[in-house]
């Protein structure tokens, strides 16, 4: 394990070597392209716990486990080991063509025994883009292979993100998944987004709002015709879209929905999965029972790329069949089920049950839950949301009127750089400031992340009333 980590340093304006490296050579994802020459890299160079340092040696508070990832921390001595072993044991094989590995046999069993809904099979991949591209391509596949060639339209909602591949992209309700880059495909539908705060009209309860959303989809697949809508795709709590936790009886009446019409669900876990919700994976937090189940990122705690994709027996049974019509199964990426990112999932996932992370998550999590709403009263928010160690808080210029605040301010990012001054990583969505720590953090390492975020937005409060 690392050493621990230096004391807080006021870093120097100028811009490292390794900065000027990064500017002159690498090209950002979601990124200011035309901006970063200015602003610069945060160039991280060590982790530790729920910390990481910069080039500078400055320490931070990651309250978003990196994207959403190091569910761990950054320095897990036991997972570390298990992939410099079984890098020195079988640095890399396939599992094209009857190909496999002891890791990735044994992982595939424990994630069908941890399964929120009984599950026959798992696929691997290497990210969640590619684990909910797999989805879309099975799914087509699946109803080819059942008779009904015209029941391919898959429903999404509006500020979903379920990834940046070609197909998953366009299951992403984000407009800058799309611009310019010719998405969304076609036979990908929109459906509302389920945001209580936003999209509930005045006296309208939660159930009542997620009655209204039902019966719009089911307007909207009686529309298309079910005959042609194959499958309805959810993160069980909305991520990259804002943290939106879903209102009371929503997957219910969603549910009830997609069976009258014979329409799959797809539940994407890529960030709920493992713990985050305070179950091991967000379907059994909100009652879902998917057909098929999208994981990755604390699959592995983000040390090495791996995803998985876990279908029914009624999924697999039909496309075995079809396989064996064609000759193969013509899907699967050179990694899928690489032994060494097998082997840091695998024991990954010893450790949660080993150090008994679950319940860890919830003890601590009511505290979390505490300290973030104390935010509900600030004089600048909109609306606090969460669950599990998930939460958000959504800025307003206006919190009773529900107004917010310009675009043009960019308020959202200026607090999460603010905060970033104070020794803490959060990130903005918009006005949305989103916090995902690391599974493992402490009730008083939980009142010290809070509180450098009061003091970022108390600075935001300064600059916006001056």
């Amino acid at each position: 394990m690392n050493a621990a980590l230096p004391p807080h340093i006021e870093p120097s304006n100028l811009p490292t070597d390794l900065a000027r490296e990064d500017i002159a050579a690498h090209l950002h994802p979601f990124t200011n392209l035309a901006a970063h020459p200015d602003v610069g890299p945060l160039v991280i160079t060590r982790g530790d716990g729920i910390h990481v340092e910069d080039d500078q040696g400055r320490r931070y508070v990651e309250a978003m486990s990196g994207l959403w990832c190091a569910s761990l921390g950054f320095s897990h001595a036991r997972v570390i080991e298990a992939g410099v072993a079984a890098l020195r044991e079988l640095p890399y094989y396939h599992t094209f063509n009857h190909r496999s590995n002891p890791n990735v046999i044994r992982l595939a069993e424990k994630l069908l025994s941890l399964a929120p809904v009984p599950m026959s099979k798992v696929f691997f991949a290497n990210s969640g883009s590619e684990a909910n591209d797999t989805a879309v391509k099975l799914v087509w596949y699946y109803h080819n292979a059942i008779g009904q060639p015209l029941k391919k339209k898959i429903i999404a909602r509006g500020n979903a993100y379920h990834g940046v591949t070609v197909a998953a992209a366009s299951l992403s309700g984000l407009p800058s998944n799309h611009r310019d880059f010719d998405l969304p495909i076609d036979r990908i539908l929109r459906t509302a987004c389920p945001h209580y705060y936003r999209g509930a009209q005045p006296g309208e309860s939660e159930r009542d709002y997620s009655r209204r959303l039902a019966r719009e989809l089911e307007a909207q697949i009686v529309s298309e015709g079910p005959e042609t809508v194959a499958a309805f795709i959810a993160e069980p709590v909305m991520g990259a879209g804002g943290v939106i936790v879903p209102p009371e009886g929503y997957f219910e009446e969603i549910q009830a929905v997609l069976r009258r019409h014979d329409v799959l669900l797809i539940a994407d876990e890529v960030i709920c999965g493992f713990c985050r919700t305070g179950e091991m994976f967000g379907s059994t937090t909100f009652g879902m029972q998917p057909d098929i189940l999208t994981t990755a990122k604390a699959l592995s705690s983000g040390y090495m790329p791996i995803s998985a994709v876990m279908v029914s027996e009624k999924i697999h049974a039909a496309i075995a069949i079809n396989s064996g019509k064609i000759g193969t199964f013509g899907h699967g990426f050179t990694y899928s089920g690489h032994p060494v990112t097998a082997a840091v999932a695998l024991e990954t996932l010893r450790v949660y049950d080993d150090e008994r992370i679950l319940a860890h998550v919830q003890a601590v999590a009511p505290h979390f839950q505490q300290r973030l709403r104390a935010f509900a009263g600030h004089r600048y928010v909109g609306e606090v949301r969460g669950v599990g160690l998930l939460g958000a808080v959504e800025l307003a210029r206006d919190p009773a009127a529900r107004q917010s605040f310009d675009p043009t301010l960019k308020a959202g990012p200026r607090v999460a750089q603010l905060a970033q001054q104070h020794g803490l990583i959060v990130r903005a969505m918009g006005d949305t400031l989103a916090f995902c720590p690391p599974l493992i953090i402490t009730p008083s390492q939980i009142d010290d992340l809070f509180e450098r975020f009061d003091r970022a937005m108390a600075d935001f409060t300064r600059e916006i009333n001056a």
